[in-house]
């Protein structure tokens, strides 16, 4: 009977493995840390000048609005357009924020694919 070769998982695979494990590991808690700070966060979008203000927290739950009276004598069509402005300028920084702390926090890490 001939010794068998194995089925070509050796110590270095193993290492490997282990090592993808702890790096699985980091993200994870560093996924967890990130997304408490993104909860307390508070993401202004703005427009018209200021005359329309949003507060929306990092992963994107809206938090408050701010209306300068100047913006109610526009007219509520202008006033809706403000609004809606206002809203996706806060949700756009919001996302970018959340995809650069997101990269930050993988981005060291040498993982395949991410």
């Amino acid at each position: 009977m001939s010794q068998g070769q194995g089925v070509g998982f050796g110590l270095g695979k193993m290492k490997e493995l282990t090592e993808a494990f702890k790096k699985a590991q980091q993200i994870q808690e560093g996924a967890k840390q990130l997304q408490e700070e993104l909860e307390q966060m508070e993401i202004e979008g703005e427009a018209g000048g200021g005359l329309v203000k949003v507060i929306m927290s990092g992963n994107q739950e809206p938090r408050g609005i701010t209306i300068a009276p100047e913006a109610l004598t526009e007219g509520v069509e202008k006033l809706e357009e403000l609004i809606t402005t206002a809203m996706k300028d806060a949700y756009d920084k919001s996302t970018s924020t959340m995809r650069d702390r997101m990269e930050d926090l993988t981005g060291g890490l040498n993982l395949p694919g991410l």
